[in-house]
């Protein structure tokens, strides 16, 4: 007979084909393991693994995108500034802030979503490419701690499992989502719908699922044109009214003479996915994703001239007595079209007869992505005039893999696996007579290049007694980058000198039943973060240009984390300390020897962090029909060396956009079998955006604020196949900053009929 932790490897590692065949364990003791899909994260491990069902996503969250599925995980934070936020929500965890896009991991299906091609807020995951109502479970690995995934794994690896129909089974949901918003002294409100509808079956040993959505939103403005409060007697400027005197980050007063980024977006995703059992425990699978994104990005001026008209036309211009420059381009405008392509194969043998094996692939690819900007002003350029386009046709990434796993002993597991991960970054910028619907004209600069990482790795587990579970592994990683060219067209091309290194990064986990309810959890792992294509190769395309860092150190992390556990049937408490340190860390820095000062990506020498996390569960608290589902985590981020000249002054000073505290909790009251209700709230401390953190004010433009918001929803199932849920994000209305104004108070509701 096995033992609990044992029966708990065996039960994680059977990869299992169907829904029916899958494993439900309560409470497995060290290893846990719920739900029907299988995951593509290592369950067997003795580390952090948080996980939320389809059924506590529908009753607690508003979810309008597949990001808010991790609202109310531990330490995550996910940066939606609006619904359908497709180029600025990245995911932060414990030791990683929201301008860290690539230390962390996020699958669908065991499909990366996350954008490694650069690293910052336009290199955001692929949210958009897994609906809402397809989630059926979210599995979060916390820490580089499994020898599966390459470096970017340091902060967190998420999974979302999506349905797989056992039978004939049709849904259909819409919403809608109003938010009044109203910020230095302006209001107005945004408003947008979602529907989605979608459909499978399985017959015999094929199964199909099929699902469409749109989304259609108006965002609140993200930026503001800005002139830094001076003395310049007016002269003969202008004179204008309506700015607004307030104070910058530093305390440095200046006017705000704007709203910009005022984003119109519609957002349409189509997803088909095909399996085939072809014997028992072998399954086919195929996924095929488009992504479709219309976007525009407008302006409007506060300014009025002296006859109470808008004012937005460049030159001088008088603002309480002194003199101000307007530019062209102060009240920008956008308009973006993306078509995207998303395609995964995979082949899977169960490994419940002893052995086990898995082969995958993916692809996904820019087929369209153009943003257009104009250079003239407004309200001329609203038709047409002379602009740019940026073009990333071409760009994307392909992943192939292969793993097998080995029942090398009734109490020892062996898993290994070889991967290949290539990233293409091709970009373009050119001139436009007519920046709005126009072809290219004349070309203005280009940057290529590609990455590859190679890896092959091997992980052991086994059961040191009846008690005891343990499990070593270690990653082979050769990674390469190539291709690196910028072009102008006044300075001609550079070529960059193509790099390969090779590392192993060594991984060691723990677990002891202590008791029947209590185990302990202790677990250590190197990760090495390489430099995307887009840290590598992307600058000002001049020769001269020293903004391009083709020399870049990979990130090294040793990242540990000790944990209790206690777990009594559907109630959870645990408690884990944890300690990262980062060597060569990449951020944005000043060059020594520029004048005036210019920065670019560069090695910070230290970064240290250690904290606490804690995280309840408790059903029926105080009285049936009360869940909550809480979480607490301190963090000490602190950068403890920085070889820059020019950086002194970091030393000492916590890392950017890492609060030290966050706490979330959800509070579910299940009336009945058909109505239930949550309160939510949320907490982060304050944080600051720059590395020697001389930015004290965070509530303002281009700000890291502190924040506690609060959410509440209630869901009817008011009929066998009908739902209804009204929600209010951000109840209390908090105004709070990641650089861009967060979401205000925003009332949400929507039906969804399922068959």
């Amino acid at each position: 007979m096995l033992s609990r932790p044992c029966a708990a490897l065996a039960a994680a590692l059977a990869l299992p084909a169907t829904a029916q065949e899958a494993v439900s364990v309560a409470n497995a003791g060290i290893v846990t393991v719920t739900g029907s899909q299988p995951s593509s994260l290592p369950g067997y491990l003795p580390t952090t693994i948080e996980g939320i069902g389809a059924a506590e996503i529908a009753t607690r969250i508003n979810a309008t995108d597949s990001e808010d599925a991790l609202k109310y995980f531990p330490s995550l934070l996910v940066r939606k500034r609006y619904p359908g936020d497709y180029n600025h929500a990245v995911l932060s965890s414990r030791a990683s802030g929201t301008g860290n896009s690539a230390r962390s991991m996020v699958f669908a299906d065991g499909i990366l979503l996350s954008n490694f091609l650069g690293n910052g807020a336009g290199f955001t995951p692929r949210w958009g490419l897994v609906g809402p109502e397809e989630i059926e479970r979210v599995d979060v690995l916390y820490g580089p701690f499994s020898a599966a995934y390459p470096g970017n794994s340091v902060g967190a690896v998420v999974d979302y499992v999506t349905r797989l129909p056992q039978k004939f089974e049709a849904h259909a949901r819409v919403g809608l989502f109003v938010q009044p918003f109203d910020l230095y002294g302006h209001s107005d409100t945004y408003s947008g719908w979602h529907a989605s509808a979608s459909l499978g079956d399985r017959a015999g040993a094929f199964s199909w699922w099929l699902s469409l959505s749109r989304l259609d939103s108006e965002g609140q403005p993200l930026t503001f044109p800005t002139k830094v409060k001076g003395s310049t007697a007016a002269g003969s400027a202008t004179p204008v009214s309506g700015a607004v005197l307030d104070k910058d980050k530093s305390e440095i007063p200046w006017y705000l003479l704007g709203a910009g980024t005022i984003y119109d977006t519609v957002q349409d995703t189509a997803k088909l996915k095909l399996a085939y059992e072809f014997a028992p425990g072998l399954r086919g699978q195929a996924t095929l994703g488009l992504w479709r994104n219309d976007a525009s990005g407008q302006s409007e001026s506060w300014l009025k001239d002296a006859a109470g008209n808008p004012f937005y036309t460049p030159g001088a211009v008088a603002i309480d007595g002194n003199a101000y420059t307007l530019g062209a381009t102060d009240f920008n405008q956008t308009r973006d079209a993306l078509q995207h392509r998303l395609a995964g194969l995979s082949l899977k043998q169960r490994a419940d007869a002893g052995f086990g094996w898995e082969l995958t692939a993916s692809g996904y690819s820019y087929a369209k992505d153009t943003s257009r900007t104009p250079t003239v002003a407004k309200p001329a350029a609203d038709a047409g005039g002379a602009g740019r386009i940026t073009t990333l046709d071409g760009t994307g990434w392909t992943t192939l893999g292969a793993r097998v796993q080995w029942q090398a002993l009734p109490q020892h597991k062996l898993e290994a696996g070889l991967q290949r991960d290539t990233y293409r970054w091709r970009q373009r910028l050119d001139n436009a007579a007519d920046w709005i619907g126009g072809a290219p004209t004349t070309p203005i600069s280009s940057f290529v290049g590609d990455t590859r990482l190679t890896s092959l790795y091997l992980q052991d587990a086994w059961s040191l007694a009846s008690d005891w579970t343990a499990v070593l592994g270690a990653r082979h990683e050769h990674w390469q980058a190539f291709g690196g060219r910028k072009t102008s067209s006044a300075d001609g091309s550079v070529d960059f000198a193509a790099r390969s290194e090779s590392w192993v990064s060594p991984k060691a986990a723990i677990g002891w039943q202590a008791s029947e309810a209590w185990s302990l959890k202790l677990a250590t792992g190197r990760a090495i973060r390489t430099p995307t294509a887009g840290e590598l190769f992307q600058g000002r395309g001049i020769a001269t240009d020293l903004t391009t860092n083709p020399d870049l150190k990979p990130e090294k992390s040793w990242t540990s984390e000790l944990s209790a556990e206690q777990v009594q049937g559907a109630d959870r408490w645990r408690v884990t300390l944890f300690r990262e340190i980062t060597t060569d860390a990449l951020y944005s820095q000043p060059i020594p020897g520029t004048t005036p000062v210019v920065s670019n990506v560069q090695n910070i020498d230290r970064i240290r962090t250690w904290g606490l996390e804690t995280a309840l569960e408790r059903r029926d608290l105080f009285v049936k029909g009360v869940d909550l589902a809480a979480s607490w985590t301190y963090a000490d981020s602190t950068i403890t060396e920085n070889a820059n000249p020019l950086a002194a002054d970091t030393i000492g000073k916590q890392q950017p956009r890492v609060p030290r505290i966050r706490a979330s909790a959800a509070l579910t009251w299940r009336a009945s079998d058909t109505l239930s209700a949550t309160y939510g709230l949320r907490y982060g401390s304050r944080q600051y955006g720059t590395l020697n953190n001389s930015d004290p004010n965070g509530f303002t433009y281009q700000g890291f604020s502190k924040y506690f918001t609060t959410d509440a929803r209630v869901t009817w199932k008011f009929m066998p196949q009908w739902t209804a849920a009204f929600g209010v994000y951000n109840l209390n209305n908090y105004q709070y900053w990641n650089f861009h104004p967060y979401p205000q108070r925003t009332y949400s509701a929507e039906l969804r009929f399922d068959l």
